[in-house]
């Protein structure tokens, strides 16, 4: 095996793992709820807390890396997610499970960004479609395994064991993370921007309480309240980051259409589906009376379709670029949320419910592949560190938007029309695909096919 296929595989293990704890805590929800007696709101945070924390590390991976050398980060961050896992299995509450899958995430959230850095840093930009397609292949795995494995945990033993599912494959990461990654060089120690810090990681916080708060009948002012306070500290990072001469995230980057409109589609599609699927296991189990093990089955062929669309964006995104492939992803996408809607109006259909995530395999990995290829054709070796923080800190943002929002609007609509709550929720779901579909008509096409057979002659 050669250097860079060693170093790819420790930085898809270390993928894998975080997709797993993403994914595999869904289908343990209604049992968390009978023994917290928790509404989905406060469910939600079990997800939302996980990637929070992920969120809330990725900006000092560059500074940590320069530091201390990504290596030594790196197995540090897999030491404390081995630590929270343990921790959130043994939790007593739901505050504290909360509080330890926030820390889970705290100590994963270093493993996405610099593995992709010192990945893609050893690939050139006409073979990172590819590199691309091979990371969203080997990352379906933990979405199409995870709830089927973990249903039959549930279901033969408690939900608490789904939160140590992962730890041998985090132990095997530790291993081969001594054993392959290098030793690279450290960097002269930067000013840390702690204002920036915190300014970032406050307005993220408030932002997804406030979000939440919105979702109880009683905290209407409350949520508002705390959803502004959130934005206006996102608006001053934003100011702040302008000035500066070396801001805590390089929003410059943004500039670039094909970096900026892979962000807006995963925080619309990827995200929103992350929602979509933690209301339909509760649908599923709760109102269709589906075991955990038969609503966690569905991300099979779920993982088959996605299976499908990345291979054949592997192959055609050079051919055809993003455009022709991100606006079918959506529409496919959306039609599989519809088809959620149709289920909640009849009774229980297994073959519906298949299809509808078929059709959302398809369209979300469709368009997840295409942002992913698409993302850094224009990032020069020398930023791919602050691109691949950006990239990540959205690609986690979008999964917690994705649960707070779809969770919140069940909740509303659980509040003022309770007989049709789900169905309306899927449709709602449904719709939003109106608005990556529009901004993907603006990107380019031809001449993005010119430039990448260029790049491989």
């Amino acid at each position: 095996m050669s250097h860079r296929a060693r170093v790819a595989a420790v930085y898809l293990l270390g993928f894998f793992v975080d997709l797993i704890n993403m994914f595999i805590a869904n289908v343990a929800y209604p049992g968390i709820a009978r023994q917290f007696t928790a509404p989905v709101s406060a469910l939600a945070w079990v997800s939302t807390g996980y990637i929070l924390g992920l969120t809330l590390v990725i900006p000092l991976s560059r500074g940590l890396a320069g530091r201390f050398g990504a290596r030594r980060v790196f197995i540090l961050s897999l030491t404390i997610f081995m630590f929270a896992s343990l921790g959130a299995a043994s939790a007593t509450n739901l505050t504290t499970l909360i509080g330890w899958r926030i820390v889970q995430g705290l100590g994963g959230g270093l493993l996405i960004p610099l593995g992709q850095t010192l990945t893609y840093a050893l690939y050139r930009s006409h073979e990172r479609a590819r590199l691309s397609a091979v990371i969203m292949l080997v990352g379906l795995l933990a979405p199409a395994l995870s709830p089927a494995i973990g249903g039959i945990i549930v279901d033969s033993f408690s939900w608490r064991w789904v939160f140590v599912a992962s730890l041998p494959l985090a132990l095997l990461a530790w291993v081969l993370a001594f054993c392959w990654l290098p030793q690279t060089p450290r960097e002269p120690a930067e000013r840390f921007d702690v204002k920036g810090f915190a300014l970032l990681n406050g307005g993220l916080a408030l932002v997804l309480w406030g979000l939440t708060s919105l979702g109880e009948s009683r905290e209407w002012l409350s949520g508002g309240a705390l959803l502004l306070a959130g934005a206006g500290l996102m608006t001053m990072f934003v100011r702040r980051s302008q000035k500066s001469t070396r801001p805590l995230l390089e929003l410059t980057l943004m500039k670039d259409p094909l970096l900026r409109t892979g962000m807006l589609v995963y925080q619309c599609i990827p995200g929103v589906f992350t929602g979509v699927s933690l209301i339909a296991m509760l649908y599923l189990q709760n109102e269709h009376h589906f075991s955990a093990a038969q609503s966690g089955g569905l991300m099979l062929p779920w993982s088959l379709a996605s299976f499908a669309a990345i291979s054949f964006t592997g192959k055609m995104f050079n051919r055809i670029g993003p455009r022709a492939l991100f606006i079918p992803g959506c529409l496919i996408q959306g039609a599989g949320i519809g088809l959620l809607a149709l289920l909640s109006g009849f009774p229980a259909q297994p073959w519906l419910a298949v299809a509808a995530f078929t059709l959302m395999g398809a369209g979300s990995s469709l368009c997840s592949s295409t942002a992913q290829s698409g993302a850094f054709l224009h990032v020069q070796t020398q930023k791919l560190a602050d691109a691949s923080a950006l990239w990540n800190i959205n690609r986690q943002l979008s999964f917690c938007l994705g649960v707070t929002l779809v969770s919140v609007m069940l909740n509303i609509l659980q509040i003022y029309a309770p007989q049709s709550a789900f169905r309306l929720a899927f449709i709602f779901a449904a719709a939003s695909v109106i608005v990556p579909v529009m901004l993907c008509l603006r990107l380019p096409g031809r001449e993005i096919v010119q430039e990448l057979n260029q790049q491989s002659r």
